[in-house]
């Protein structure tokens, strides 16, 4: 063993100064090593200002901990030499810096984590691999909450989470307001003119963002996404700046309209803080702490602190635990049995259908959609429409800029798609066109009529859900959360039943 420094590797997401592995090591005695590599890039073709936000986010972490007394050896990704991968680099920092041992978090990915379990052996020195402490619940703490339950519901987990942090609880330790969850308050449709409606930051690019566009432009032109509109915050100070625009002006209102969605209003009362959370930019405790003094302070109503904390410690920490419970082949479920091809509007938004093109070309624009249209938009057209679940996996993954495997395949295979039959969600949450009307004002300028199943005008989602429903009867008739649209379906006369899914049925052939 030699008497050189320890190395400490920091990954792309990994962008806090006081991370688990900086935490045991010295300043003076220790190389932090930072590495963009092809591989991270292209393992799925992410979108252009997801790639360009993360580079440019670790370039401006490197100058701040630099500034913080640290000495850093950064590898760009047109770096003359570099190896493209994780292992290729530390294995060049090895030959540069001769460590003693490595220090590591742990990666947030089963495909990463396997990278980092083969050093140790690959290079022959000690390491050490730190668990995340930025998550409040630890891998050991979600396999032992699972263990005791037969099914894990998120509403569970959240009140332990809740208990476990103090947050919106009474002295006594109940819950604030005598309830858990406010979330039956949080479903108003948006009023389609608000002149008071906030908008989030759009920062001007310096110039190591510039370089970064420049680099992502010429490198990944044939990925998707546009970079017009880049408008990332890339350092922890500006993360804060819009982490307190999101405080002072949505905040007291993002729980009536969370589930709203309107046309060429990409960003609502959403937050826009997860690409800086899920990154490190921005520490979750700290911000559902702040989101509580607000309320506390009277400047907050409670449906809105709740139903914003209840997303951070409460969804956020869950899917988590089920990525890593559940194993790396929780990717490839498919209860349902579903095979079809994503259609290609899902790389255009060229659709006629008006709610899909509106969520579609704002994640190209923008590399962001809020979770609603995720979840009732794409993700419901996907799951109605019977499309692979693997396909809709990764192209969610490549299109968001907050979305990294752990937190995108829970909400993918699980909530959206039903594919790991209901150890997510309780239920499919499949929908026709009645809950596009009734949380958007999508169908009023959609060429499809929301109140047709059958005719040539008729919205297709109405004639898929009820297909959907048809053809996956044996699977999900005896799901009591089922029981009512299955009554539906069967008192419909047997002439609107073929009808109707030979109106799905023509949809599909010609969306093929």
């Amino acid at each position: 063993m030699t008497d050189g420094p320890l190395l400490i590797p920091i990954l792309g997401d990994q962008l806090t100064p006081d991370i688990a592995a900086l935490r045991v090591a010295d300043k003076d005695d220790s190389i932090v090593l930072m590495m963009e590599v092809a591989d991270e890039t292209v393992y799925v073709k992410h979108h252009k200002a997801k790639i360009a936000f993360i580079l440019s986010a670790m370039r401006h972490h490197a100058e701040r901990l630099r500034a913080l007394g640290w000495t850093v050896d950064y590898v760009t990704l047109d770096a003359p030499d570099n190896e493209g991968s994780f292992t290729g680099e530390v294995a060049r920092a090895i030959e540069r810096h001769a460590p003693r041992a490595i220090h590591v978090t742990e990666a947030g990915e089963w495909r990463v984590r396997s990278v980092l379990d083969s050093w140790e052996t690959r290079f022959a020195i000690p390491v050490t691999i730190h668990e995340d402490d930025r998550f409040l619940c630890s891998h050991a703490e979600f396999d032992s909450w699972a263990a005791a339950r037969k099914q894990m519901r998120m509403e569970f987990f959240y009140r332990d989470m809740r208990r476990k942090t103090g947050l919106l609880l009474t002295e006594a330790g109940e819950p604030e307001g005598g309830q858990w969850n406010y979330d039956a308050d949080n479903r108003k449709p948006a009023p389609d003119r608000d002149l008071l409606m906030p908008h989030p930051i759009r920062f001007r690019p310096d110039g190591v963002t510039q370089a970064v566009l420049e680099l992502v432009a010429d490198r990944f032109a044939d990925h998707i996404g546009s970079l017009d509109h880049f408008h990332f915050a890339v350092t922890h100070e500006e993360a804060l700046r819009q982490r307190r625009r999101f405080l002072d002006e949505a905040l007291p209102r993002f729980g009536d309209y969370q589930d709203a969605m309107l046309t060429d209003e990409p960003f609502l009362w959403h937050s826009i803080l997860s690409p800086y959370i899920n990154a490190g930019l921005l520490d979750p405790l700290e911000l559902c702490q702040e989101v509580e003094a607000r309320y506390r302070a009277g400047k907050v109503p409670l449906n809105c602190a709740e139903g914003f904390i209840r997303q951070i410690i409460g969804w956020r920490e869950y899917v988590r635990g089920v990525y890593w419970h559940e194993g790396p082949d929780y990717g490839t479920r498919n209860a349902l049995k579903a095979q079809r091809d994503l259609p290609d509007f899902y790389w255009t938004g060229e659709t006629d259908m008006h709610c899909l093109a509106q969520a579609i070309g704002q994640t190209i624009d923008h590399g962001y959609a809020h979770h609603i249209q995720r979840l009732m938009i794409t993700g419901n057209f996907a799951l109605i429409a019977g499309t692979d679940p693997h396909q809709v996996h990764v192209w969610y993954l490549e299109v968001y800029a907050d979305a990294y495997e752990w937190v995108e395949m829970p909400n993918t295979i699980g909530m959206a798609l039903f594919a790991d039959g209901g150890l997510l969600g309780s239920k499919p949450y499949a929908a026709g066109g009645a809950y596009i009307n009734r949380m958007s004002n999508y169908c009023g300028s959609c060429r499809y009529d929301v109140k047709k199943r059958v005719g040539d005008d008729a919205c297709p989602f109405n004639a898929l859900y009820w297909d959907f429903i048809a053809r996956n009867e044996r699977t999900l008739s005896r799901n009591p959360r089922m029981a009512i649209p299955y009554r539906n379906w069967q008192r419909m006369k047997p002439e609107d039943r073929e009808a109707t899914r030979a109106q799905a049925a023509k949809f599909l052939d010609h969306l093929a």
